[in-house]
Order: structure tokens, then C-alpha cells, then sequence
């Protein structure tokens, strides 16, 4: 019982483990499957002469796209199966391994008098490849004058595979989208602001309301202080003048009789 158990207790964390490392392989993966600058990205072809098409198959590394390099290479174009030299021959293209496609470039008999060449542009964003888009154009005149016999082997009907330039341009394209950014940076700073005018109002709120209550409890006992010390200051007035009255030898007429106004004006009746 003790060796199954010991058996167990053994087994438990290395199963542990290598659900650890089933998780962190996981986790890798999109790494893994990310390219890197020099790295060579798959790319295969397909033609179509009238309404015959081959079937997809891989370019040669040499052919290919280099992962965030500008370069150019010359592409074979092997003779279409019953080709006569009147039709127009295309081909396209899928790329990496996420398959993007460039549709159908017509390279062949496309009625121009001027070799024709593939400019491929590629989006890239770190180590994702993004998008591909592509078109045929003029091969510049620098490059004819360089290689003056791919113009010669070109129009050469009994001259095959014929060569096509295919021009790789990369773009990267930012991770950070700056105006988004911006976008997102003003309202959160907008969002904090308004919250934080809230916070504040309702904390001035309730300063005030207690400051107010705080002021009115004051005045009110203010007034009732205020409420007993006039009724006696009053009597005590009145007390006094009586007394000077009495004594009418010290006080001038004026006096004693503005004095006597006061006493009988007032009603002798105490203030509480």
C-alpha cells in the first residue's frame, strides 16, 4: 500500500510538469511561427494560358522573398503547354505561410512593346507579415541598359523560359497607431478629468453643507447670547437714569428731561 501511494505521490508533480511545459509550448507557438529580418518566406506560382492552368507549385528559395529586404530577382516563366505566341499567359501567386494571394498578373502578350516586370509590395509589422499586394509595370530603362539581353530574350519566340524581374519592396507598418493613440489618450485623460470633477464637486458638497450647518448652529447661539445680554444692558440703562434723575442737582435741564422720556417711555417691565 505504502509503494502505491509513494507510486502516486511521484507520478502527481511530473505530471504536473509536463502540463507545464504542454502550457509554455503553447504560448510559444506564435512565436516560433514569427519570421525573422533574412528570413526566406515560401511563395508559389500558378499559370494560365487560355483556359488551361497548372497547378500550384513552390518557388525556389533564390525566387523568394527575403523577410524585410528590398530586392530583385528574375523569375523563369517556363513555355505554356500548346502556346502559339498570339494569347496572353498569366500567373499569380500565394505568399508565406498565411497564403496571401496576388490575383492573376498578365506577363505575356499584354500588348505593350516594353518588358514587363512584377512590383511586389509586402506590410510588415514586427515579425508578422501583414499583406501583399502586387502589379506589372515597365521594367525601368537603367536595368534594360544593364541587362540589355533580357529585352532580346525576351521577345525571342523561340527563347524559353522566358525571364520576368520581380521587384520585393517591404513597408513596416508601426505597431502603434499614432492617431488611434492619440484618440485613446485624450478621452481616457477626458474620462479622468470628468470622474475627478465629481469627486471633487460632491467632496466640496459636502464641505460646504457642513461648514453651513456649522454657521447657523453658531448664529443661533450667537443670537440667544445675544438675546439676554441686550434685555439687561437695557435695564441697567434705565436703573441708572433713575438714580441720576433723583439727583436732578447734577444733571442740566436738557438732561433730566430727555431722561425722563426714556423712563416713561419705557413700560418698567423687566426683560426676561
Amino acid at each position: 500500500m505504502k509503494k502505491v501511494m509513494a507510486g502516486m505521490v511521484t507520478q502527481a508533480p511530473l505530471k504536473s510538469l509536463i502540463e507545464a511545459l504542454l502550457l509554455i509550448s503553447i504560448s510559444f507557438m506564435p512565436l516560433s511561427s514569427a519570421y525573422r529580418a533574412g528570413d526566406i518566406v515560401a511563395m508559389s506560382k500558378m499559370g494560365q494560358y487560355h483556359s488551361s492552368r497548372t497547378t500550384w507549385h513552390d518557388v525556389i528559395g533564390k525566387h523568394c522573398p527575403i523577410f524585410a529586404v528590398n530586392r530583385e530577382v528574375l523569375i523563369p516563366i517556363a513555355k505554356p503547354v500548346g502556346y502559339t505566341g498570339t494569347d496572353p499567359y498569366k500567373i499569380k501567386f500565394q505568399v508565406g505561410s498565411e497564403k496571401f494571394l496576388i490575383h492573376w498578373l498578365l506577363v505575356i502578350n499584354r500588348k505593350s512593346s516594353e518588358v514587363p516586370m512584377i512590383d511586389v509590395n509586402l506590410r510588415y509589422s514586427g515579425g508578422d507579415l501583414l499583406g501583399v499586394t502586387a502589379q506589372v509595370v515597365d521594367m525601368p530603362l537603367s536595368y534594360l541598359n544593364t541587362h540589355p539581353e533580357i529585352r532580346k530574350q525576351f521577345w525571342d519566340p523561340q527563347h524559353w523560359p522566358k525571364h520576368v524581374l520581380v521587384r520585393y519592396t517591404w513597408k513596416e507598418q508601426s505597431e502603434i497607431d499614432v492617431s488611434s493613440g492619440f484618440y485613446v489618450l485624450f478621452g481616457s485623460a477626458l474620462t479622468f478629468s470628468f470622474v475627478l470633477s465629481i469627486y471633487v464637486l460632491q467632496s466640496s458638497r459636502e464641505k460646504l453643507a457642513r461648514f453651513v450647518r456649522e454657521t447657523v448652529v453658531e448664529s443661533s447661539s450667537n443670537v440667544g447670547e445675544f438675546g439676554k445680554v441686550v434685555p439687561n444692558q437695557i435695564n441697567q440703562l434705565v436703573d441708572r437714569l433713575a438714580k441720576q434723575n433723583e439727583n436732578e442737582s447734577c444733571m442740566s435741564p436738557k438732561e433730566r428731561k430727555l431722561s425722563q422720556g426714556i423712563i416713561n417711555s419705557y413700560d418698567w417691565k423687566r426683560i426676561a
